[in-house]
């Protein structure tokens, strides 16, 4: 047999009742609100229900909140990776917003809280913090357009091993420690070493140059190398100045 869609309804009764075992008394449908429990002496207690996560519910959540601090969004319990995914990250952006969270077990009409409703005031990284500030120094120029696809994008390691690849197209083998005094590169020697992108060979110990795969690059990458190039020697005429 073809399984009942889940319909908001549905959810009504096992929160209902999961709100009147601590206390509240519960309507559904009052106002603009699917459900609002009053207990004495507390403010209201308000539940947007919707049969998953949708910006609509959030909207109509963080609404609620002019009326009270007490909003939940309620949704089915679902099973699975991609719902416990989905889960997570809802449950965060919850956090954020303010907002508490319900799942209703179907089946048998089980209501967890997950998260209480209270004021967030987010922990800054300064790992990420320090990440994202080496990353757009180390950059040269803009080489990417802001919401392009992250497989092809420009980053500052691909850069340094433009930089790396142009050197030794130019002076054919090199030592590792004459690279990286060359382009600037402090880390040239690793960075051929690992041969991320295909582009090195190691000549003998200490010595790279450029792999078949780099020569491709080299085409590939053309205007990218002379971007980078004309950025650098800028760079050096400042300091001269």
């Amino acid at each position: 047999m073809p399984k009942t869609k889940i319909q908001e309804t549905d959810l009504y009764a096992p929160i209902k009742g999961f709100l009147e075992a601590q206390g509240y008394d519960v309507k559904g449908e009052v106002g603009s609100a699917d459900i609002v429990a009053i207990r004495q002496g507390e403010d209201p207690l308000v539940v947007e229900m919707k049969v998953g996560f949708s910006l609509t519910l959030f909207h109509q959540a963080v609404c609620r909140q002019r009326i009270t601090d007490a909003v939940y969004v309620a949704v089915p319990r679902g099973s699975g990776k991609v719902f416990g995914a989905s889960l997570r990250k809802n449950i965060a952006l919850c956090r954020r917003l303010g907002l508490g969270v319900m799942t209703v077990r179907m089946k048998d009409g089980f209501v967890e809280a997950l998260l209480d409703p209270a004021s967030y005031k987010p922990r800054k990284s300064q790992r990420q913090k320090a990440k994202l500030l080496k990353e757009f120094a180390k950059l040269a120029g803009d080489p990417n357009t802001g919401g392009s696809t992250r497989r092809r994008l420009m980053t500052a390691y691909r850069q340094d091993a433009l930089r790396c690849l142009n050197c030794l197209n130019d002076a054919g083998p090199t030592k590792a420690a004459s690279v990286a005094e060359q382009t600037g590169v402090e880390n040239a020697r690793r960075l051929m070493a690992d041969n991320h992108y295909g582009w090195f060979e190691r000549v003998e110990t200490g010595i790279y140059t450029v792999s078949p795969n780099g020569t491709r690059a080299l085409g590939e990458y053309s205007e990218e190398i002379a971007r980078i190039c004309s950025v650098q020697l800028l760079a050096c005429q400042r300091v001269g100045s």
